[in-house]
């Protein structure tokens, strides 16, 4: 029986691993801080409150990410023989959750706010011998909480990218989002200096939007890759073109009369099945090892490719 391999990255992207894992560090450390200065500052604001929300839920992928990376890359036993790759999907599908379900929290109380017309208030604080409205102090942590989640967030996608890491790549997605965060926090807040006492609850729910809108399109990635859909590359979610260079390669093999193939995603890396009819038994097991193995050695995310010689190919769906 071949062994399943228990490497994640192949040698030139263990350094971008590495550097993703800094990254992620990095962003706890920013989050943790920001989220403390947010607590500090937000009095009753809804907006403030919910902006809080995101920062300690923008933990999770990050603290995911770092505890997925200290499993995949065991290697196979017996209790686990196809290795711990999947955790990634299962650290993914927890981001997913958690996203989700407090977006959905967050419009719930918010729009509660708001149908109550609970009317905000934000005081004057003593700093040096000087008032201050508080509304200022929000306004410039809500900026100091958006410009390095920008450079993060932008840091980490083609980290995302070369990796193969859904988890790394919501992150980054929810960094480089947090502007909109933060704008509507700043409108919110502004709107109660004005008297608008619905501001604070309007941006509330905006943000509250955003967050359910992306804990929904990564939860249903999420689930539908524990369900071993077709390999989805990270960005948008189509069809990975490693598929098609698959099918290409078992396609042009002179003694392959028909074929089909079936890949799944374990965390970062692909298995997959191919179902040939070869046109005569001549050398069947060195032709189809040598072609399983240079299938596999289209890209390191194909880590394993087990062809069986079949005497018709089912029609498929």
């Amino acid at each position: 029986m071949k062994a399943i391999n228990h490497f994640e990255y192949p040698p030139d992207l263990q350094e971008v691993f590495k550097k993703a894992k800094r990254l992620e560090w990095i962003s706890i450390g920013y989050l943790i801080s920001t989220a403390f200065l947010v607590f500090m500052t937000m009095g009753n604001s809804q907006a403030m409150k919910t902006a809080w929300f995101e920062d300690l839920l923008s933990l999770t992928p990050a603290v995911s990410f770092l505890i997925a990376s200290r499993v995949f890359h065991k290697a196979p036993n017996k209790d686990f023989p196809y290795g711990y790759h999947r955790v990634v999907s299962i650290a993914y599908l927890c981001s997913a959750v958690a996203l989700f379900a407090v977006g959905a929290f967050l419009i719930f109380d918010s729009s509660m706010t708001l149908i109550k017309q609970e009317h905000p208030t934000i005081g004057i604080k003593v700093i040096f011998g000087h008032e201050i409205w508080l509304g200022y102090l929000m306004m410039a942590v809500m900026v100091y909480g958006t410009v390095p989640a920008i450079i993060l967030g932008r840091m980490k996608l083609p980290l995302a990218k070369k990796l193969h890491e859904k988890n790394l790549f919501t992150d980054a997605a929810m960094n480089k989002a947090d502007w909109m965060t933060a704008a509507a926090a700043i409108l919110g807040i502004a709107g109660i200096g004005m008297g608008w006492w619905w501001a604070d609850s309007a941006a509330a729910i905006i943000i509250s939007l955003d967050i359910i809108k992306d804990g929904y399109t990564n939860l249903k990635q999420a689930v539908f890759d524990l369900m071993d859909e077709r390999p989805k590359k990270v960005e948008d979610q189509e069809d990975d073109p490693l598929l098609q260079k698959v099918n290409a390669l078992i396609e042009k093999q002179p003694w392959v009369k028909e074929h089909a193939f079936r890949m799944r995603e374990e965390g970062h890396v692909y298995l997959g099945e191919g179902f040939v009819v070869p046109t005569d038994a001549e050398d069947l097991v060195p032709r189809i090892e040598k072609l399983a193995q240079e299938v596999e050695d289209l890209h390191w995310r194909i880590q394993e490719f087990v062809i069986m010689p079949v005497r018709t190919i089912p029609e498929q769906q």
